[in-house]
């Protein structure tokens, strides 16, 4: 898994085509203040080593928010951060997972429609924990 994190004082995203067939159909937008927002890659290798991708992502999501001192994150998944991909049904339940985990520790999280091309804005903020790649 890699991810790119982001400390954010605002992001907006709106779907705009879906990628996946078998995807939900949606319609989704959102604006989200004061967050984390994460763009996550799920990679094959992922699929035979899930939970520990699922613990380490959450620990390090944890630090993060900690480092940030934010309780709000959003998971965004973006299949552009490496050539290895999981399949999507893989992808979507790391992903799942990770979000769970997170609110079981009372931390508000937002996800964006998986399987959909999102149009989005995002204000990231410049200090140097503002931007953070993580490869687990």
């Amino acid at each position: 898994m890699k991810m790119l994190m982001f400390d954010t004082e605002h992001f907006r995203f709106e779907t705009h085509s879906k990628t996946l067939e078998n995807a939900e159909d949606t319609r989704s937008q959102a604006n989200i203040e004061n967050a984390a927002v994460i763009f996550m890659h799920v990679e094959a290798v992922d699929e035979e080593r899930q939970n520990k991708v699922i613990k380490k992502a959450v620990t390090n999501l944890r630090w993060y928010l900690n480092k940030l001192d934010k309780n709000r994150i959003v998971l965004h998944s973006f299949a552009h951060l490496s050539s290895s991909k999981s399949s999507p049904e893989c992808a979507v339940e790391i992903i799942s997972k990770i979000k769970e985990k997170l609110e079981q520790r009372d931390i508000e999280v937002h996800t964006t429609p998986f399987g959909y091309f999102s149009q989005f804005s995002i204000h990231v903020k410049g200090e140097s924990l503002a931007k953070v790649f993580k490869e687990i």
